[in-house]
């Protein structure tokens, strides 16, 4: 039997910076930290694009102007939070039925008036159907979130 715990992966880092500037940095230059070789795409991305809206999507564009939507932003509350969908299957390939898809909500919480907490939840990972774990396995892996979260807190030291 699944357990609750079993479908969340949770990780939180501090960041130097302001919890607008941590908002910001998150939603605006999320291709900044997005490792590149996280491709769906059939050639290199040129870019990684966060619409800023409820939904907008998260998207890589190709060098070849092609683009792969693979996110949808479900909430958008700055400086607070933003939760998007995880519309990528357990094969690694764009899922286009929404109840077939997980959630990041990533929450913002100011330590002091120059620091942020930045919590990250990635739920409902069960909703990817049979092989759902390799998802969960993928994202909570080193190559996973804590590399985006790594990359995320070395780019806001960069632009304190």
């Amino acid at each position: 039997m699944t357990q609750a715990a079993d479908v969340v992966v949770r990780r939180q880092i501090i960041v130097n910076a302001p919890i607008e500037r941590a908002f910001t940095t998150f939603t605006e230059r999320f291709g900044d930290f997005k490792p590149r070789e996280h491709n769906l795409l059939g050639v290199a991305i040129a870019e990684t694009v966060f619409e800023p809206r409820v939904g907008g999507h998260i998207y890589d564009r190709g060098v070849d102007g092609t683009e792969c939507r693979w996110a949808r932003v479900l909430a958008y509350d700055p400086p607070d939070r933003v939760v998007f969908s995880w519309d990528i299957n357990p094969k690694w390939q764009v899922e286009t039925e929404p109840d077939n898809t997980s959630e990041v909500e990533v929450r913002f919480v100011a330590e002091t008036p120059h620091r942020t907490r930045v919590e990250l939840e990635h739920r409902h990972l069960d909703r990817h159907g049979p092989g759902w774990e390799s998802v969960r396995d993928g994202v909570a892996d080193d190559g996973g979130w804590p590399l985006y979260l790594d990359r995320y807190a070395a780019l806001c030291d960069a632009s304190g």
